[in-house]
């Protein structure tokens, strides 16, 4: 498998950060903020159900989003978990009931597995950190806020990712993409502390500003990511609202961007 690369790129007005190489025949994307039909403060293509935009415009966003990735035939199928800060992780494999874990994931979740062919994963943001895992078989969407990042919940996510796959996280490659920077990120001195406990001096920003990507980066090391099997876009959402949603930055009223995946059947994937 070829090193993980983002690239951006706009389809029927959609803008994507996207590994055009489709590694291990995983269509995966992040989103950006404009090419929906949403208005105000949700502009305008905000994947977001629970921040009080209109539901027939998040949903018609939605396909919007599905259908630049060429998946706009799968968006009854689509997963989209209820985010809770916490660092569950919902397994969709071959030989489980897919709708068994959609309402798994509907309950509480951060992060979803899928080994599963033609069920797309969406997952929102609006400065936490978005991981997206492939491996040879499957792959894994992450959310990553302060207290999923503690939890090192993507380097959770890694090691189900290959056990379920059945591959090695040495065979992981892992996308980061938007979130808040670290010169943007100010937290309490007790935060701040319990994350250089957890992960070293690395994680200081400078003054009390936390560098989750920082934690992010570490926790997929320690379970055994290569770091060329890495990315990472290098966007703070607080200074590129233009772009995506910064929750910081707007004060709390804002939409959502994604991260959405897909392993798609083999012959069944749309050109864009």
């Amino acid at each position: 498998m070829s090193d993980p690369t983002l690239t951006r790129s706009s389809v029927d007005g959609v803008t994507l950060l996207w590994d055009e190489n489709v590694p291990c025949g995983v269509t995966l994307a992040f989103t950006e903020r404009t090419g929906g039909v949403s208005e105000g403060g949700f502009s305008s293509l905000n994947l977001g159900d629970a921040c009080g935009d209109d539901p027939a415009h998040v949903l018609e966003n939605r396909r919007r989003a599905l259908a630049a990735l060429g998946c706009g035939d799968l968006v009854d199928e689509l997963v989209n978990p209820k985010q809770v800060h916490g660092d569950h992780v919902v397994v969709i494999d071959a030989g489980g009931e897919v709708e068994a874990a959609r309402v798994e994931a509907r309950e509480g979740a951060d992060a979803v597995v899928c080994t599963t062919a033609d069920v797309p994963v969406l997952l929102c943001y609006a400065d936490c950190v978005p991981v997206v895992l492939v491996a040879p078989g499957g792959f894994a969407v992450v959310h990553s806020g302060w207290r999923g990042t503690i939890a090192r919940i993507s380097g959770k996510a890694a090691r189900i990712l290959a056990d379920v796959a059945g591959s090695s996280t040495r065979e992981v490659s892992a996308y980061v993409g938007p979130h808040v920077g670290a010169a943007d990120y100010e937290v309490s001195q007790e935060l701040l502390d319990r994350f250089v406990a957890e992960f070293g001096d690395g994680v200081r920003g400078g003054g009390r500003c936390l560098d989750l990507g920082f934690a992010v980066l570490a926790a997929l090391e320690d379970a055994g990511v290569p770091s060329r099997g890495v990315v990472d876009c290098g966007i703070s959402t607080v200074r590129a609202t233009d772009r995506f949603y910064s929750y910081r930055a707007s004060g709390g009223a804002c939409g959502r961007h994604g991260a959405i995946a897909c392993m798609r059947s083999a012959g069944d994937v749309t050109a864009r």
